[in-house]
Parts: structure tokens; sequence; C-alpha cells
């Protein structure tokens, strides 16, 4: 349980932070919450040899109104989102998701960027950005970029992120008084989501239905065709691929993605 030997830089600001990414490449990672990098490292299934410190970054750390948008900081704590007055009045799925998210020592310490940047197929967050059809922004050498959820997870732990870009922000439109719905079924109350879904207005994602967050496009057309709320989630597993696990058959991942669906959309119906 003792990390590889690493050396460790303490980043001032973002700039500062792409400049060491960019002059270690590969062989750097960036700490943020350190709740998922550290315990990789100590289980040596991840070994960096440089670790970047962004957590000094207080301007990374905080939620505000831009125009239409929410904007969120790479930084902002699971705990500080949850109680975030404008992201419970404008962006109230993420605020409620935040405070689902593992125990009180997890969302006190995890950060949202640190939790999609490890794109985990069980996140809980991953999958609430997607329902926001919110988009990721990203500093590198050439500048800012700009990344729809959508584009953002490639697989299984695979983003489109290079070497030496950095997450510094996440936008979602400002959707206040829409009506949401977050059902997740798991073992225990600290577990990953066998299966999740996250809805938001008409926008239906599912966890762990495939490698990564996915949208529910079969059930969203039958919403768009006027169909029931029932009917609708009845097809909430089209188009999916979970896995095979032992506590978990890919059949009986498929049911509850129905079933949970149709919850989800309830509540959101109000």
């Amino acid at each position: 349980m003792i990390p590889a030997r690493f050396t460790y830089l303490r980043a001032a600001s973002v700039d500062e932070a792409v400049a060491m990414l960019g002059q270690y490449g590969d062989e750097a990672k960036v700490l943020a919450g350190g709740h998922s990098l550290l315990p990789l490292m100590k289980l040596r299934l991840a070994a960096p040899g440089v670790l970047v410190d962004i957590t000094p970054l207080d301007g990374l750390r905080q939620v505000r109104q831009e125009g239409g948008d929410i904007v969120i900081g790479a930084l902002s704590r699971f705990h500080d989102l949850h109680g975030d007055p404008v992201l419970a009045e404008h962006a109230p799925l993420l605020a409620h998701v935040a405070g689902e998210v593992g125990d009180q020592q997890v969302r006190h310490r995890g950060t949202i960027g640190g939790s999609l940047v490890h794109a985990d197929p069980a996140a809980d967050l991953s999958a609430a950005v997607l329902a926001c059809d919110g988009a990721l922004v990203v500093s590198g050498p050439q500048g800012r970029r700009e990344i729809p959820a959508a584009e953002f997870f490639l697989g299984p732990f695979t983003t489109p992120l290079e070497p030496d870009e950095l997450l510094t922000e996440i936008r979602v439109p400002a959707r206040a008084g829409t009506g949401w719905g977050f059902e997740k079924f798991r073992r225990r109350a600290i577990d990953w989501a066998i299966v999740g879904v996250a809805v938001t207005g008409t926008s239906v994602s599912l966890i762990n239905m495939a490698g990564t967050p996915v949208r529910a496009t079969a059930t969203e057309r039958a919403l768009a065709e006027g169909a029931s709320l029932a009917d609708a989630a009845a097809l909430a597993a089209e188009g999916t691929s979970p896995v095979e696990e032992p506590h978990a058959s890919t059949e009986y991942r498929r049911h509850l993605a129905r079933v949970l669906t149709a919850r989800a959309l309830e509540r959101a119906a109000g």
C-alpha cells in the first residue's frame, strides 16, 4: 500500500500547472481531491513519476452564473456542490447527485473535475453532466477549448484530454424549474452504482450500462413522440452494452435500467 517514488510539484496558477504538465507529458498526473488517483497509486496500479498538485488553485473552486450557463470550477468538491444555492436553483440534478456520491469523507475531498477526468463508467456525476448537456472546458498550451460531455467520455477511464491539458471548469445550461430525477441501485450506500439513471426534463442518461455514461436515446425519442412515461422507460436498455459481473448479470442490469428509469421519469414529472 505504498506508492512508487514520485516527484511532487505544487502549481500556483493554471498556466503553471499547464507548463508542468507540458514539461513532463505522460509521466505526470494531476492531483486534485486524490480520491481516485491515490488509491490506484497505493495499489501500484498507477505509478506517475510526477504529481502536479492543483489544490492551491482556489479560482477553480466556485459556482457562478454566466449568461445562460452555470459555470462550475473543476476543483469544486461534492459537498460544496450539494449545498450550493446557485446550483440548487439552476441545475438541481447536479446538486442532488453531488450529495449522493460515496460517503461524507469522499464528498468532502472528492472534486467534480477529478471524477469527470477519471471517466469511470460507474460514476454518478458523469452521467448527470451528460444529461444536463454540459461541456467541459480545458486549458492547454494552445489556449482553452470546450468539449461537449457527449464527446468527452471515450471509454472506461479514457477521455480526449491531452497530457498537457487541464480541466478547469464545467458549464451546464441554467434550467431553473426543470423537473429532474435520479435513481441508482447499489449494494451498500458507499458503493458505486450497479446501475443508475439521471433525468432532467426529457434528457435521460444511464450509469454503468456501457463503457461510458450513455444517453437512453430510445427513451428520449419515445418521450419526444408522446409516449407514456412507462412505455418510454421500457426502452431504456435499448442500445446499451452492460458488462456481466458475478453480482449483476447483463440481463439484471437491463432490468434495473428499465425500473430505475421509470422511477426517475416519474420523479421528474412531479
